[in-house]
């Protein structure tokens, strides 16, 4: 089986590419398992389709299993967000996990991933960031790589080069079994525009707050998928659908809940609550608690935490449960083969999840009500009603 870690917001041609790479590399024949993040995404968004659609978008597009990151593993550091899907794979029972980056060094991520593991390695962060309060975490690790390993600490300086750093990094820390594959990223940058056909999900994103269309962007399989949510009301094009919702929650909440956030340490916990406090806004929010130390993403990250209820140490270790979303004929297979062989249990019906553990149970819910928020940004009225996570079972296309 081959594992890969993913949002799909949304699905694209360079997503069926790197699955078929992947396949390729491997002799043609080997199962594709994803591990997906839910409505909400690690940049501290809405998905512009919901974890369904795109789950389902998947599976018909060369996946055959995609499997939800739980909710406080998607609003996670990169770090935390890596832990938990790599974690999620390995315990399905994944052996490789394939994944692009701007370079596809393999040695070189590894390389980095044994050095940032290294006995010494977060003192001498803590101790530049000491010396140089202005620098993010991210910068100041990135500085220290260099100082350590010269050019090669320069890669950290890349979104899909830090991910693949931080899956290397998962895989020794927690000792899994998973032999990593990295391949290089064809197209476009992270958020750049690209070119026809290559376009990013960024890019696409912008296709379609901008009302054009994103045929050409996304394989016709998952375009169909794409085309019926519109048509029934359920396609988020424009994030800020969401921001009113999101500033009513904040205003609610007192400094202590802030204090209680994941990610909130270093006075950033109190400098979020009185932009919140003073602002008209949700952008002047996060305009005014952002600076050189808070990048704009964990500021989005720790106010969607708030508002959707993600205390800090709900991300620690792995997710206790593997929840389907969407399985091909193929992936039904698999799961018949996994089924009580795994290392966790595999929720294929979301009623099911009454029979697993208390904590299984709140995690659960807390997606659930996650869900429910999401729809409030749906265009459709009728589209908005609550507890359609909990009644919502897995797509199981052909």
């Amino acid at each position: 089986m081959i594992g890969i870690v993913c949002e799909y917001n949304p699905f694209h041609n360079g997503h069926a590419f790197l699955i078929g790479r992947a396949r390729q590399a491997l002799g043609g024949e080997e199962a594709v398992v994803c591990a997906m993040s839910g409505d909400f995404v690690q940049r501290g968004e809405a998905a512009v389709y919901s974890k369904f659609a795109r789950a389902e978008a998947a599976c018909r597009s060369g996946a055959d299993l995609v499997l939800e990151l739980p909710l406080p593993w998607c609003l996670s550091s990169a770090e935390g967000f890596a832990r938990g899907a790599v974690g999620l794979l390995a315990a399905f029972g994944v052996q490789r996990l394939a994944f692009g980056s701007e370079t596809g060094d393999l040695q070189t991520l590894e390389e980095l991933a044994q050095a940032l593991l290294g006995a010494n390695t977060q003192e001498e962060i803590k101790a530049l960031l000491k010396e140089e309060p202005q620098l993010s975490y991210a910068a100041a690790r990135q500085s220290v790589m260099e100082r350590r390993l010269g050019e090669k600490g320069s890669l950290l300086k890349n979104p899909n080069d830090i991910l693949g750093v931080e899956y290397c990094k998962a895989i020794y820390d927690l000792r899994l079994p998973l032999e990593p594959l990295a391949f290089r990223r064809v197209g476009s940058e992270h958020d750049g525009e690209g070119s026809p056909g290559l376009r990013s999900a960024s890019a696409i994103r912008r296709l379609l707050l901008s009302g054009r269309e994103i045929g050409g962007e996304v394989p016709k399989t998952a375009l169909a998928v794409y085309e019926n949510e519109r048509r029934l009301g359920r396609e988020i094009r424009d994030k800020r659908e969401l921001e009113t919702a999101i500033m009513s929650r904040l205003r609610f909440f007192d400094e202590k809940y802030y204090r209680a956030l994941p990610d909130a340490g270093d006075g950033l916990a109190e400098r979020l609550y009185r932009a919140v406090r003073r602002e008209a806004g949700y952008d002047a929010v996060l305009a005014s608690a952002r600076s050189k130390r808070y990048p704009l993403a964990r500021i989005r990250r720790l106010c969607l935490c708030a508002c959707l209820g993600v205390k800090a140490g709900m991300n620690e270790g792995t997710p206790p449960y593997a929840r389907v979303l969407a399985a091909n004929a193929r992936g039904r297979e698999l799961l018949r083969e996994r089924s009580g062989k795994g290392a966790l249990p595999i929720l294929t019906r979301p009623a099911a999840v009454s029979q697993l553990s208390g904590d299984c149970q709140s995690l659960f819910a807390l997606g659930a009500d996650a869900h429910d928020f999401y729809v409030l940004a749906y265009p459709g009225a009728e589209e908005r009603r609550p507890g359609m996570d909990w009644r919502t079972s897995p797509s199981m296309p052909e």
